[in-house]
């Protein structure tokens, strides 16, 4: 079966550093991969890499068998690669309401304007904002903002959604709270995703497998029971220490 998405035996280098050396990591359809490592170890970069924002010096990055970037070369700009990112710092347009903010993203995509309402709804009754979309960002609680973040993801129908430690500046209730949502989102709607986290719970809660990634180089694959069992470097077994066994319940 042909990978959803695909690095293989990627290097990116910046100056004299290379932040990524050797990276190979591949998912199927509905899979979700957390990347877990050291600060520095490259998670970041593998996310721009993925989006199509850094292209590679060697190897390749492939979306469902198409080749998008390899040795030096963006072969498929970010906009044409149908991926969707939710990010740290949620990157919301302050000056839209909950509404626009999802409507831009659908016009982006060039979605017929008969066809964003619909699509609108749907995302927003996804994530509980159903009657927020008149709102603004500055309106809503940090929770509800981290809701509007998955919601301007889900409504472009991604083939893929990349996140970059979405859920690292909430508090332990709502992290737990939201961490129920995400994993019966992603589940309801087979997404494929890409989870940057440094909190062993997140992976837990949301990952099939664990990608450990080092000095630039994915050193261990396997879930969250493999890395417990056998864990291939000091990294992955401080980490899976910290991993709690067994997932919470879905929201």
């Amino acid at each position: 079966m042909t990978a959803v998405l695909s690095v293989d035996n990627v290097t990116v280098v910046h100056g004299s550093s290379r932040l990524l050396d050797g990276a190979s990591l591949s998912l199927s359809a509905g899979e979700v991969v957390a990347v877990v490592g050291p600060s520095g170890a490259g998670k970041t970069t593998l996310l721009r890499l993925l989006l199509g924002l850094v292209p590679p010096a060697t190897g390749a990055v492939r979306l469902r068998g198409r080749t998008v970037s390899e040795r030096g070369r963006i072969v498929v700009s970010p906009e044409d690669r149908n991926l969707a990112m939710v990010f740290q710092d949620l990157a919301l347009w302050p000056h839209l309401t909950v509404h626009g903010n999802l409507a831009f993203a659908l016009s982006a995509r060039g979605v017929r304007r008969d066809l964003r309402e619909q699509k609108i709804r749907d995302a927003l009754t996804l994530v509980g904002l159903a009657d927020h979309a008149r709102r603004s960002p500055g309106e809503l609680s940090g929770g509800e903002r981290q809701r509007v973040a998955v919601a301007r993801a889900l409504v472009q129908d991604p083939g893929a959604i990349l996140f970059d430690e979405p859920l690292g500046s909430l508090d332990v209730a709502l992290k737990h709270e939201l961490l129920g949502l995400l994993r019966a989102l992603l589940r309801e709607t087979h997404r494929t995703a890409v989870y940057v986290t440094h909190d062993p719970r997140e992976a837990v809660a949301l990952a099939d497998r664990i990608a450990v990634l080092e000095q630039g180089t994915i050193v261990q694959v396997g879930t969250a029971e493999e890395l417990r069992a056998s864990p291939a470097t000091a990294f992955a077994r401080a980490f899976a220490e910290e991993m709690p066994h067994g997932r919470p319940p879905s929201a």
